[in-house]
């Protein structure tokens, strides 16, 4: 039977912002052996849902269950040593080099900079560099590197934790394509006794094709669980997203894919382009 190591049973949430928006889970729950991609168009909760998971907010009813234990009475210090989560937006409050961002996940573990600097830490601080390319920049300040570089060492920081749990809010948005797809595939091969990994994600492709399971998310609540071939689909998605997309195979993986479409070049026939003379 699958160990679970976070769970989420009954959960209410709402900001208290005047509107009837909220989030509502009536469970959830994730093992070791996944790696969960959450999708949905902005507003939908994935962020939100992420946040709950991390106990970095409450929900208003229910409860979050780490590890067997309602995370209400967990220390922050117990949570952090269990769960990593990388938001969305981390804003530099020091000049850091890389490898100082990186050991400042060793933190929870009474190293970095709190303690003396043990074998393991050094052996983990190069463990996560080395995971996410970033060996040969490790002295470089986060002045001197580009956006994709700096989210890369946050993520690095996180991996040099070494919890059980990865919470990451969109990882990928401030990388090109090929960083994007090294991390998440990176992420997919996390298996026990690596962490589980939880991905709040726009990009559906880069969830379909690595993911070993999707959360379709719209409205504050969970509209769709499974694997891709579950999830990604033209009714799922026009439920959520509307139009202006089909949904193909990937020519490798037969994974399905979302295209967009141009719908004004579907309902006009073709004809030769001429220049507009002045």
């Amino acid at each position: 039977m699958r160990k679970e190591l976070l769970q989420l049973e009954n959960v209410v949430f709402s900001y208290d912002t005047g509107d009837s928006w909220q989030l509502e889970i009536e469970r959830l729950a994730i093992g070791r052996e996944h790696m969960v991609c959450l999708v949905g168009p902005n507003g939908s909760g994935k962020s939100t849902l992420l946040r709950i998971l991390a106990g970095i907010v409450s929900p208003s009813k229910g409860r979050i269950v780490l590890a067997g234990n309602d995370i209400a009475h967990v220390t922050r210090a117990s949570i952090a040593r269990r769960i990593g989560y990388l938001p969305q937006e981390t804003p530099a409050l020091f000049d850091l080099t890389i490898r100082e961002v990186v050991m400042l996940g060793r933190y929870v573990h009474g190293s970095g900079w709190s303690g003396g600097v043990m074998h393991e830490d050094q052996a983990a601080v190069m463990c996560a560099l080395e995971s996410v390319q970033l060996v040969a920049l490790q002295h470089r300040r986060l002045s001197q590197v580009s956006g994709g570089e700096r989210r890369r060492a946050l993520l690095a920081s996180v991996l040099a934790q070494a919890p059980e749990i990865l919470l990451l809010d969109e990882p990928t948005s401030a990388l090109d394509i090929h960083h994007a797809v090294e991390l998440m595939r990176l992420l997919a091969g996390f298996r026990p006794p690596a962490p589980a990994v939880i991905v709040v994600t726009h990009d559906i492709n880069l969830a379909s094709l690595f993911a070993d399971r999707l959360l379709l998310m719209d409205r504050g609540k969970v509209v769709v669980d499974g694997d891709a071939d579950a999830v990604i689909r033209t009714t799922n998605l026009r439920n959520v997203y509307g139009s202006g997309f089909v949904v193909e195979r990937h020519p490798q993986s037969h994974t399905p894919m979302v295209v967009p479409v141009r719908e004004d070049q579907k309902l006009q026939p073709k004809e030769e382009h001429r220049c507009v003379s002045q």
